[in-house]
């Protein structure tokens, strides 16, 4: 059997081009009939719709903080058997995690006992490189560095003193990005939508052209070879996953443009759920007329303020999702997908179902880690937004849920959850794909209790 490949692509710092080398080796891969399985440390949605272009299928999230390790360990055994490689892009710096290494690429590189490809901005520096190769190799000896990437490379002799550090700290050179000024990521607020996605083809092409010409991919494959072939096993047994006879069996999920913040595993797990029905049905509130026949809604995340005016002008559609839960039909909606029920956004009319107002003026990144606690039930996920909603106070109490919300450090925030009829909505992106997560619990404390 053909050993397959793979290792977790780690830099000193943010800004180091994890981005671009990720992108790029994606590509290549696939130029050279390679099927890839694209993997991102964190919670990210951003960089995984990067993945998805380039490698052509979903990017899937390694988070420790949402997942526990079993279930990461379960997730990239799943996925990367399907694969000749398996790439890893790591988050910041190699050991910087939500805590300390915790979360880190480093620990997410320990829990699939995958090798690191280290990537180095070279910029402004040169044979000083070595120390730096020489304490990230040495720092923790649980990390295997498979070899080191100088991105930012100026000339032939700042390339030749850059390989007399990699040589001289016993770390492998495995190629190197010339400095480009030109092939720069397209912008992470843009890089949200599935509209721009051909800015980001281009990028992802200049990208593999540039790692075809600097990076010796073969060695790569070749020091990252999988020692054991992982085995795709299913979550639930046969004889327990669903056969589309549960309360829900159409689940009704928007994505287009303004809604593509949608974990996988969250999809897996309502279709595999005894409680739900087993068909997802996706819809676009930008393009198509009314939501499809479904008994249950789910308004993922992305950036609705981006289209905020074609939302308003698809009038139809706003106006079946609120006969839909004014009827008493189950819902959930998270970040963008519960500005789209709200009054309007920035003085476009959304569904109206909900007291708020949501605007984009002074905006500011709201970005942490949430453990959320109901009654009975406790679930992880993470918030990221640059808009904030202004509250009706003579309304608002009687739409406010009674869950609590804490950040990483056990601190209480004050992001709501807010419930109308059976549609529950906050800003908080929850991840309820996880083996230990009872969704039913989750369903039956979020839509039973009042």
């Amino acid at each position: 059997m053909k050993k397959k490949s793979g290792f977790v692509i780690a830099a000193v710092s943010s800004g180091s081009g994890k981005t671009t080398v990720t992108n790029g080796l994606l590509r290549a891969f696939v130029r050279k009939g390679l099927h890839v399985a694209p993997f991102k440390t964190g919670p990210d949605f951003i960089d995984t719709q990067f993945h998805r272009i380039a490698a052509g299928c979903d990017s899937i999230n390694l988070d420790v903080f949402m997942l526990d390790e079993d279930h990461v360990r379960y997730l990239f055994d799943k996925y990367a058997s399907g694969g000749d490689v398996a790439v890893i892009e790591g988050v910041m710096g190699l050991f910087d995690g939500y805590d300390c290494r915790q979360g880190s690429a480093a620990h997410i590189a320990e829990l699939t006992d995958m090798p690191v490809v280290l990537v180095i901005n070279a910029a402004s520096s040169a044979y000083s490189l070595a120390a730096v190769l020489s304490g990230f190799k040495n720092f923790d000896k649980r990390i295997k560095i498979a070899g080191v990437i100088f991105n930012n490379v100026a000339s032939e002799n700042h390339l030749r003193l850059l390989k007399t550090a990699a040589e001289d700290a016993a770390v492998t050179f495995l190629g190197y990005l010339k400095r480009n000024p030109k092939m720069t990521v397209p912008s992470r607020h843009l890089g949200l939508s599935l509209g721009d996605d051909d800015m980001i083809e281009h990028f992802v092409d200049c990208a593999a052209d540039a790692v075809e010409e600097g990076i010796d991919i073969d060695l790569l494959l070749h020091l990252t070879k999988i020692d054991k072939v992982a085995k795709n096993v299913d979550t639930l047994p046969a004889d327990e996953r669903n056969e589309g006879a549960g309360s829900f069996r159409k689940i009704a999920v928007a994505y287009d443009e303004a809604f593509n913040f949608v974990y996988p595993e969250n999809l897996r797990a309502l279709g595999e759920n005894p409680r739900f029905g087993g068909e997802i049905i996706k819809f676009s509130p930008l393009r198509d007329a009314r939501m499809p026949d479904a008994d249950f809604l789910y308004l993922p995340g992305g950036y609705p303020e981006l289209y905020a005016e074609r939302l308003a002008a698809n009038a139809t559609m706003r106006e079946s999702i609120k006969d839909y839960i004014d009827r008493g039909g189950y819902a959930f909606a998270e970040c963008g997908g519960m500005l789209y029920l709200s009054e309007e956004i920035d003085g476009y009319e959304m569904c109206g179902l909900l007291p708020v107002k949501a605007t984009m003026t002074n905006a500011r990144l709201h970005l942490g880690y949430r453990t959320v606690k109901t009654k009975n039930f406790t679930i992880r996920g993470h918030e990221f937004h640059y808009s904030s909603v202004i509250e009706d106070e003579t309304r608002i109490k009687e739409y406010l849920y009674p869950a609590r919300q804490f950040d990483v450090r056990g601190n209480e925030v004050d992001t709501p959850v807010y419930r109308y009829k059976n549609a529950i909505s906050g800003y908080t992106h929850m991840y309820w794909g996880n083996n230990d997560v009872d969704i039913n619990g989750f369903y039956e404390d979020l839509y039973t209790q009042r």
